[in-house]
């Protein structure tokens, strides 16, 4: 079994770490992680730019680019193998409803699943750094597990996100919808010294809807969180009615 392992976090992170020694007791595992924080980078690609990787040891590199470009690099040019899965993370704090649309963890995980690898997304849940990375680490690995041996329905991955816990004091994993967020107070409007404004993004604390079913809900009671994403973001149930407006 061969594994990719990446992340958003960069090729330092303990998290990535305790996710590539945990795959390596599934299979082969291959590092490829950016060589810096890229956090919330969402799902870009460098195009006007040429990337550099540099190679850290046997099938460890570290890029300066997008968690993106890592798996793009990773699966194209720097491994000598196609991976039979693509686990990123494990994120420093949670993934949860729409900040999936930002993330570069998750980012990872669509960009193998659209080259039709199945992919797992694994984030701790925490607002500072974190102690329970190996708590994750297991998890990931049961999930990781369970994946190669059932497999994944198409264009599907999955989004993992597991409470600051010791692995004992962990709920019961739950399949959940993506939660809904919300946007009051994230942006810190400022004077600097001199008369100048300035813009802070995401400097506040994250708020959820506290919808039964959805990722949040789970997490928020102990509980390992598991959501499957779709590739396809078309809202079939809206197309009767945009259709409706050119019937005419």
């Amino acid at each position: 079994m061969k594994i990719l392992v990446t992340n958003d976090d960069g090729i330092n992170a303990v998290g990535l770490a305790h996710l590539a020694e945990a795959m390596a007791e599934i299979g082969e595992v291959a590092v490829v992680a950016p060589d810096r924080e890229m956090s919330a980078v969402g799902h870009s690609l460098t195009l006007h730019h040429p990337l550099r990787a540099h190679c850290l040891g046997e099938r460890r590199f570290a890029v300066d680019g997008t968690p993106t470009d890592c798996v793009n690099l990773g699966i194209h040019s720097l491994l000598d193998f196609t991976p039979d899965l693509v686990v990123s993370g494990i994120n420093r704090g949670g993934n949860l409803g729409d900040d999936v649309t930002y993330s570069g963890t998750v980012s990872a995980a669509m960009e193998a699943t659209l080259m039709g690898i199945p992919a797992i997304a694994v984030s701790l849940v925490t607002m500072a750094d974190g102690e329970n990375y190996p708590s994750a680490a297991k998890v990931a690995q049961e999930i990781a597990r369970n994946l190669l041996r059932n497999g994944l329905p198409v264009d599907t991955f999955l989004n993992v996100n597991v409470p600051d816990l010791p692995y004992d004091r962990l709920g019961k994993t739950l399949v959940t919808i993506q939660g809904k967020r919300r946007y009051d107070g994230t942006i810190v409007d400022k004077v600097d010294p001199r008369g100048r404004n300035y813009y802070w993004i995401g400097t506040a604390d994250l708020k959820f809807n506290d919808i039964e079913g959805s990722d949040y809900h789970a997490v928020s009671r102990g509980h390992v969180s598991v959501t499957p994403l779709h590739l396809d973001l078309t809202n079939h149930s809206s197309i009767p009615k945009i259709a409706s407006w050119f019937s005419g």
